[in-house]
């Protein structure tokens, strides 16, 4: 019989009529949904509710929503737990920031419930779909990913991604020699079929290179259409 627990979400918004909407909105589409109002408990909800997903306000008193993803991010049980901003902080420079501190999704206030609700379902679905007939271990140069663990290794060793991530180098690997324009990225890892910022691909791959290291030079940018993994290394062509 298929698992029907359902998925569990967190939100943390010092604006409690903000957390309480948000709220309703997923518990009406089934989720388990536990709030934090008060920035400074934040972390320790999180280790014992164990989320599946992070909703998280950025601007907020003491520790704001970017402080909060980086303790997330250091924490070994909550570190992959996908994380979405929703917050009043629109600017192009702000959406980057977030994003790199290592969140999945950045949505601005004011904002639509039903969108927010489609943008959880979809991140979970992404993580939570298996194809078993894909291969279960997939080697380029010496970075190795292992589908079925979950882990991506450099020369040996392992290196921590976020989900986002994971499947951007999964995409890229198992399409290797192939182009992937920027919105083909948009809509196969972050199944977004509307238009939206395509800086957010840039922001994901310059994160990606950064941590794969020596690696890096095996994901080629095809300028102003995307980005390929390589057949063979810049030096070896």
């Amino acid at each position: 019989m298929a698992d029907v627990k359902p998925k569990k979400i967190l939100v943390v918004d010092d604006e409690s009529d903000v957390s309480a909407l948000v709220a309703y909105s997923l518990k009406a589409k089934g989720f388990e949904v536990a709030v934090v109002n008060d920035p400074n408990a934040s972390i320790g909800t999180a280790r014992t509710f164990l989320p599946d997903l992070v909703i998280l306000d950025v601007m907020m008193p003491d520790l704001n929503g970017i402080q909060i993803c980086r303790m997330l991010r250091a924490d070994p049980k909550l570190k992959k737990v996908p994380v979405i901003f929703l917050t009043a902080k629109a600017e192009e420079n702000d959406r980057v920031q977030g994003l790199e501190t290592g969140a999945d999704d950045y949505i601005c206030k004011p904002f639509s419930t039903k969108e927010l609700v489609l943008r959880v379902q979809t991140i979970l679905r992404r993580l939570s779909e298996g194809a078993p007939e894909e291969p279960k271990r997939l080697q380029v140069g010496e970075i190795v990913v292992d589908t079925e663990r979950h882990e991506v290794q450099i020369h040996g060793q392992p290196v921590e991604l976020t989900a986002t991530e994971f499947n951007l180098l999964k995409l890229l690997m198992e399409r290797r020699g192939r182009v992937q324009t920027r919105e083909h990225l948009l809509l196969n890892v972050w199944n977004y079929e509307t238009e939206i910022e395509t800086r957010t691909v840039d922001t994901h791959v310059r994160r990606l290179r950064e941590k794969l290291g020596t690696e890096a030079d095996w994901i080629e940018t095809i300028r102003g259409v995307g980005y390929r993994m390589a057949e063979k290394r810049a030096q070896e062509a």
